[in-house]
């Protein structure tokens, strides 16, 4: 009986899985965009201190390490930059990718177009939802979280950074949209750099901000679809053709 509860356990999952990728294909049928499917995970973290740190080194060019420690640090080595977890691994940049694939489990897309379809968005805050994005040689990190900015009243933060330096994420412009029900929403920006905290840039507002009310609006069953393309900036093809 137990074999077959979790067999049968399985069998649900992988079914609800196709069935929400099914939805996300319906609401976007342009061909050629991937659809991925994201999983909540509650965050296990919230690292003020640590962004905090991260603020202040960055101004002063420094690469700030994940904890405390009395030793000096090579200023080349990035801290783990998954905002899921305090995660002490320390590394040089070009190696992100592959900690946050092996150790953090963070699923990959490749394409200029893809869908991100968030489930299970009534879960209470704090609440992550996470992927990579590789396009135009790069890698981007796109978070999207449920937080209570306020008391009682949870919002939803989305954002998208670049596994890079803040030089190379200005060459870049992400846009988000979201389209259901005939209403359509858009948030373009230039991405972030990795170096900078995830959670000071929620928390400034440079992102994708929804309340409850208007993410509803473009939810389905529960599931948000966000439509995520990145181009490279008009300044940096121009100087290119120059």
């Amino acid at each position: 009986m137990l074999f077959f509860t979790q067999c049968f356990g399985a069998v649900l999952d992988l079914i609800h899985l196709r069935f929400q990728h099914y939805k996300a294909k319906r609401v976007f049928s342009a061909a050629g965009q991937l659809v991925c499917v994201v999983n909540p995970t509650h965050s296990l973290k919230y690292a003020a201190t640590r962004c905090a740190a991260a603020q202040a080194s960055t101004e002063q060019g420094v690469l700030p390490p994940c904890h405390h420690h009395e030793a000096v640090h090579d200023p080349q080595l990035v801290p783990c930059t998954c905002p899921l977890f305090s995660c002490p691994w320390e590394g040089h940049l070009e190696v992100v990718v592959s900690h946050l694939r092996q150790t953090h489990r963070i699923n990959i897309l490749q394409g200029a177009e893809i869908v991100f379809l968030a489930t299970d968005m009534h879960l209470p805050a704090p609440t992550d939802w996470i992927i990579m994005h590789s396009c135009l040689g790069h890698q981007f990190l796109l978070v999207l979280r449920k937080q209570e900015k306020y008391e009682g009243h949870p919002q939803f933060f989305a954002t998208m950074m670049l596994i890079g330096t803040p030089t190379q994420a200005n060459n870049f412009t992400y846009r988000l949209e979201l389209n259901r029900n005939q209403r359509r929403l858009k948030w373009e920006a230039t991405p972030r750099s990795i170096l900078e905290c995830v959670d000071s840039v929620i928390s400034d507002g440079d992102c994708l901000v929804l309340n409850t009310s208007l993410a509803q609006l473009f939810s389905d069953n529960g599931s948000l679809a966000i439509g995520i393309a990145i181009t490279t900036s008009k300044v940096h093809s121009s100087e290119a053709e120059m």
